[in-house]
């Protein structure tokens, strides 16, 4: 017979209880309530605490206080991850994060789902489903991305957009529910390149 946390992992229906389950979620909560109680000259132990908390990390990672998550375990994050202010990840199931992703302000994560039929609902039964993002992403702030959803490489979610399906690669997506605006083009890219070179040959007069 399985056990709560497997059949949780498994994406299956499971009780948010027991004994093991338990025990996960009260080593999340003390390594959290220590990142959140961290001051500022102590990035260095905010860093490691990170890495105690998640499944693994790149090297360089940035999660400004307050951060919550469910257990952290199921969390995997890339090199040069940002989460501003109050982030949220629900990590029942897996939450995959790829390279340089940013999160503004307020983004919350959501694997957690319950069933839609009420007796089962308040029996506490629940479930997870995963989410995948993928490198080069930025996050606006109180973007809500919902169980199930994969997001591509190099997108954009916009500030407040309710993310329910899967967004491809190299695009804009906006709204609620949140829809690809636009495809992100050459002359964007030349756009942005020009304004960088136009920075370095100013700051260095």
């Amino acid at each position: 017979m399985a056990t709560n946390k497997e059949n949780m992992i498994a994406g299956k229906l499971y009780m948010a209880g027991g004994e093991e389950l338990a025990r996960d979620s009260k080593r999340s909560r003390m390594l959290t309530r220590l990142f959140n109680n961290t001051t500022e000259e102590q990035g260095e132990y905010r860093v490691e605490l990170l890495k105690q908390l998640f499944e693994s990390t790149g090297e360089s990672l940035h999660i400004e206080p307050p951060f919550r998550c469910d257990y952290g375990s199921n969390i995997t994050v890339g090199n040069n991850f940002y989460a501003n202010f109050d982030c949220i990840i629900l990590d029942v199931a897996k939450v995959t994060i790829g390279e340089n992703v940013l999160f503004g302000p307020r983004v919350s994560v959501y694997t957690a789902g319950h069933p839609i039929d009420a007796d089962v609902r308040i029996s506490l039964l629940e479930f997870g489903t995963p989410i995948t993002i993928g490198n080069n992403v930025w996050v606006g702030g109180n973007a809500v991305i919902n169980p199930g959803v994969n997001i591509g490489n190099n997108v954009i979610i916009g500030a407040g957009s309710v993310v329910t399906k899967d967004i491809p690669d190299n695009v804009i997506a906006v709204g609620n529910p949140c829809r690809v605006l636009r495809e992100i083009t050459e002359d964007d890219k030349q756009h942005w390149e020009k304004l960088k070179e136009e920075y370095y040959r100013d700051i260095e007069q």
